[in-house]
């Protein structure tokens, strides 16, 4: 595998950023200690995002995603989302748009990644969680399949702070940006997404994720997993190789 920081301009951001890409290498004759699987074809991908109080970084610091990707042959894109809940920010950059149309654009156009939709997969925990769940709900031509660990699941529904004000301004989270409200205005969409969802019973989220919950599990094909555990790095690097598990295997 290859470790890659790609720093360029992004027009939507209208700002040089930085995402962490991992590659697999065809050829690795006398490495010792991983597997790769890397086929003659452009790469599934899967864009892997952070949470609030994280950056790209976080997923190399805190798990073995190289190590985990190694053994399926897919690019992992990991980008910087601020503390944006991935979304365009009224007094902050437009990070919706920039990881939902113009970072999939940007990534075939610097290296050999599949532009298939079936070949396309978003996840990631917390904040993450909330956007791979809502970039698999809206974005379904371009994402087959998304998975949210510990997820936030309604912004509505949280506290109405600093970081709320940046992104909506004085009002509320609208309700385009609500997971079960976007859930039920796609149900019948004929590119519906296949999602996953993990929680932790000990997580301070999980009264906020049960509704959509429901609503996923009588309308989607979807997969759900929950144990005794917490909002931490011990569930999700756990998890994120479960979430592998779906996608690829």
């Amino acid at each position: 595998m290859a470790l890659m920081n790609v720093n360029f301009f992004s027009e939507a951001l209208g700002m040089q950023t930085e995402v962490l890409v991992i590659l697999p290498q065809r050829s690795a004759l006398g490495q010792i200690g991983i597997q790769n699987k890397a086929e003659n074809t452009a790469y599934k991908t899967l864009y892997l995002l952070h949470g609030l109080s994280d950056d790209q970084t976080i997923w190399m610091r805190r798990t073995s995603i190289e190590r985990y990707a190694s053994e399926y042959g897919i690019c992992v894109v990991m980008p910087c989302a601020g503390r944006s809940f991935y979304c365009d920010m009224k007094y902050g950059p437009a990070y919706y748009t920039y990881i939902a149309k113009e970072l999939p654009r940007r990534m075939r156009e610097f290296f050999r990644v599949s532009d298939k939709r079936e070949d396309t997969f978003v996840a990631g925990l917390s904040m993450g969680g909330y956007g791979a769940l809502k970039l698999a709900l809206k974005e379904p031509e371009t994402f087959c399949a998304g998975a949210g660990l510990s997820p936030c699941c309604s912004l509505r529904n949280r506290e109405f702070d600093g970081t709320m004000k940046s992104i909506f301004g004085e009002e509320k989270p609208p309700m385009e940006e609500e997971l079960s409200y976007l859930a039920d205005i796609r149900k019948d969409h004929p590119l519906k997404p296949r999602l996953y969802m993990a929680m932790g019973t000990e997580d301070f989220l999980y009264d906020n994720a049960q509704p959509l919950r429901k609503k996923l599990e009588k309308d989607y094909d979807f997969t759900y997993f929950e144990t005794k555990a917490n909002h931490n790095w011990v569930f999700w690097d756990s998890q994120i190789q479960e979430v592998l598990k779906w996608m690829f295997d």
